[in-house]
């Protein structure tokens, strides 16, 4: 049992890298963390008390629950329950509100992930967003045009990196979509919205804006689904990135976030109206969590973790610079898989804006399931301001190359 003195948190983890290193969130506070992770993970847990591993088949709501309550009968009952990728912040929550666990409830969480009911709270609230319907199998066609119109965005309801997603602009391809679901209202349709796309990465405390951070992308996610490269620069100050923060703040409050960390995607209509497009409440994906933590001085996976279990921040928010200019690029895995690596090229001695990059060893397999992460070169760059980075981060996408064959 762990002593009285000493937290317990319930960490499902499904990194096998440094981001399984769940204990360096807890700097300065005594606790014991005790883990429920997939085999292929478990490596990445060596250094921890084999006792406090349990290894399921997969990280759904039942295998965890099992597992987390073994855990707490071995070593007591948790104080918090963490999960920081998008695919288990529902499941924490499950878990949360079955044991009786203080946190982000499930009903919070919901509104987090389900791009519908996110859709359906906020515009109760005022909040501008797209036209949209859930759909399913038994969907019609003319219940979508009626809705929405056409073209249609075609999206899982709690998806997460544009997968899944299509764009639409024909009657018969989207009848023929909507009869290939499989379950009632698994998806939704939304209005497609064709125009400029940002991302502000945030944190609350007591409901109070703690850090915020806006971005503009180059090209989109859903570009980056189709096999193109995505790119992100940091606003400079001026009134569109303030009306971007506060739009965020006004939407995510809307939810009922008072404590933690989130990350919000914003379309501006060619009026200048912001329109909501979707939120997660964790940090946002590709090489958001790095780029903020060599120059924000924050590290976003950890304040998710300290509020989701009810730690303190680690980070005063008023040690934030104003003024900090930083991108990133990051290339789609290759077109055929698998593929392996034959030859890259280093971009660091070609664009003065690139600090660090991260390149694939040549051999290295990628089967498409890298997300945003295992891909064929990731590239963080900064500059004097949001012009020079923009235009970096636009040589380094026409620049890039590298050489995969057939894997298999």
């Amino acid at each position: 049992m762990s002593p009285a003195d000493r937290a317990h948190y319930l960490v499902i983890n499904r990194y096998d890298d440094e981001d399984a290193d769940h204990a360096r969130h807890c700097a300065g506070h005594a606790c014991d963390l005790s883990y429920v992770t997939p085999s292929d993970c478990v490596a990445a847990l060596e250094a921890t008390d084999p006792g406090r591993v349990a290894v399921v088949p997969s990280l759904t709501v039942d295998a965890v629950l099992r597992a987390a309550r073994e855990l707490a009968g071995r070593y007591g009952a948790f104080d918090g329950v963490a999960g920081l990728s998008e695919y288990d912040v529902l499941t924490a929550a499950a878990v949360r509100d079955s044991l009786g666990v203080p946190g982000p409830s499930h009903d919070l969480v919901r509104g987090f992930k389900d791009k519908v009911e996110m859709k359906r709270r906020l515009s109760a609230a005022g909040v501008p967003v797209p036209r949209f319907v859930p759909v399913g199998p038994d969907s019609s066609v003319a219940e979508v045009e009626a809705a929405v119109g056409l073209p249609v965005v075609l999206k899982p309801r709690s998806g997460a990196g544009s997968a899944g997603v299509r764009v639409i602009h024909d009657r018969e391809v989207l009848a023929a979509e909507l009869a290939a679901l499989t379950e009632p209202d698994s998806h939704e349709c939304e209005e497609y919205v064709s125009n400029e796309i940002y991302h502000a990465d945030g944190v609350l405390s007591g409901g109070r804006r703690h850090f915020m951070s806006v971005s503009g992308y180059a090209n989109t996610p859903l570009d980056f689904a189709r096999g193109l490269p995505l790119g992100s620069v940091v606003l400079d100050p001026g009134p569109l990135r303030t009306r971007i923060a506060d739009f965020a703040v006004e939407c995510v409050t809307a939810l009922g976030l008072k404590d933690g960390c989130f990350h919000l995607e914003v379309i501006r209509r060619p009026t200048g109206e912001l329109l909501f497009l979707e939120v997660g409440l964790r940090p946002g994906g590709a090489e958001v969590p790095f780029v903020h933590r060599d120059f924000h001085g924050i590290d976003l996976m950890t304040e998710t973790f300290r509020s989701s279990v009810g730690l303190p921040l680690e980070t005063e928010g008023s040690r934030f610079p104003d003024s900090v200019t930083v991108g990133w690029v990051v290339f789609p895995e290759p077109t055929r898989l698998p593929s392996r690596i034959v030859s890259c090229t280093s971009m660091a001695s070609v664009v003065p804006q690139v600090y660090a990059e991260v390149l694939p060893a040549v051999g290295e397999v990628f089967d498409g399931t890298g997300g945003y992460f295992h891909v064929p070169g990731r590239f963080r760059l900064t500059g004097p301001d949001e012009r020079s980075v923009r235009a970096a981060a636009r040589r380094v996408m026409a620049e890039y190359t590298y050489k995969a064959e057939p894997a298999g």
